[in-house]
């Protein structure tokens, strides 16, 4: 079996769009593309690398393989070198419905994400990591099929642009398996599947007349 793991650098607010640059991804006028960089230091380098340190696949969406097949295969030699080796050299998972040109060596067109997601997952490999492809993320959490989630979470608020979860996420429990804060305030946290969602009932027992009232009042209002 092999494990999912959404990596996703986050805004305070749950954005994703465009963390490395203001030509990533413009799309709907986002005006902050490049919000990650001023923030970047050691501790954040230590824990990509942790990331990406364990025998890995990339899963990609359509948008961020097109931005990455631009960038990595000639970053080799940069001062992202271990990073771009690692890219180049994995196999890419491409989840896309159009006639996408995969330029980019060792790239493999995934025609339906959800199915052809869960046929790998079932095989033997090594994990499939996801960076940004806010879309294909929210696809994999609406089949469940997310088993780990690293969160690279940044002390901005954006105020608008693609998000991390809409409401398709299909309930789903988390544990924390470690976190770290960063000198610069990134708080960077691995969470695991706990099974299902737990809940428990705070309110008394039996309720007062006024609790009652109240759930009256909201069955009426719907």
């Amino acid at each position: 079996m092999r494990n999912v793991i959404v990596g996703a650098f986050v805004s305070l607010d749950g954005v994703m769009q465009a963390p490395g640059g203001p030509q990533e991804d413009p799309t709907g006028g986002f005006h902050y593309g490049g919000w990650v960089m001023p923030l970047i230091d050691e501790v954040f380098g230590e824990e990509v690398d942790r990331l990406f340190n364990q025998p890995f696949d990339l899963l990609l969406g359509r948008k961020t393989y097109e931005i990455f097949a631009a960038h990595w295969p000639y970053a080799e030699g940069g001062p992202d070198d271990g990073v771009a080796k690692a890219f180049n050299s994995t196999t890419k998972y491409v989840a896309t419905r159009k006639g996408l040109e995969l330029t980019w060596t060792g790239s493999v067109a995934l025609r339906d994400a959800a199915l052809d997601v869960a046929r790998l997952k079932r095989e033997d490999g090594p994990a499939l990591v996801t960076q940004g492809s806010t879309d294909l993320i929210r696809t994999l959490l609406a089949s469940d099929l997310v088993d780990e989630i690293r969160m690279f979470i940044f002390p901005v608020v954006l105020g608008g642009g693609k998000k991390l979860f809409d409401d398709g996420a299909r309930a789903a429990a988390f544990k924390l398996a470690s976190h770290r804060v960063s000198p610069n305030g990134i708080v960077m946290a691995q969470y695991v599947r706990d099974g299902a969602v737990k809940t428990e009932d705070y309110a008394m027992d039996p309720p007062t007349p006024a609790e009652v009232a109240r759930r009256e009042k909201m069955q009426r209002e719907g």
